[in-house]
């Protein structure tokens, strides 16, 4: 898998709470955060397009017509 790096910028004294907190790797935690927030907006993303091309698919065909088509053509 490759890898980009991607650096932000915080305030001093929060760098300095974190280096005194020493049985959690940031690194590693702030990775899993941005990880889930990524995939928890791009799911929503999805459902939103998927809505959109929904509505642009609808018919003014009712669908009880459509199924008594298909089961008459059986």
């Amino acid at each position: 898998m490759s890898t980009v790096v991607y650096s932000i910028r915080i305030p001093k004294k929060i760098k300095e709470m974190m280096d005194s907190i020493n049985d959690i790797n940031w690194q590693e935690e702030l990775r899993r955060i941005v990880e889930e927030r990524v995939k928890e907006e791009y799911k929503k993303k999805l459902l939103r397009e998927a809505r959109d091309l929904r509505m642009k698919m609808k018919t003014s065909v009712p669908s009880a017509e459509l199924i008594r088509e298909d089961r008459d053509e059986r």
